[in-house]
């Protein structure tokens, strides 16, 4: 398992926050995410997922839901 971080902006509201956690929790090869705190911290199988995939997913939702990725 490798974790990595996304960095955003500003702190997610309650319902953006449970939004990312559902949608990228629920990808082939997810072990946890935290959103949170104006961070995202995911945990992942590599052999199931690349990082530079995942990094794109993910900032391509939280951008969809108004926050900026840093």
């Amino acid at each position: 398992m490798k974790t990595t971080r996304v960095t955003v902006q500003k702190e997610f509201c309650a319902e953006c926050s449970l939004a990312i956690s559902r949608f990228i929790g629920k990808m082939k090869g997810i072990d946890s995410v935290s959103a949170e705190d104006g961070r995202v911290v995911l945990t992942f199988d590599e052999s199931e997922i690349s990082e530079e995939d995942l990094l794109r997913i993910t900032k391509e939702n939280i951008e969809r839901l108004g926050y900026r990725v840093l």
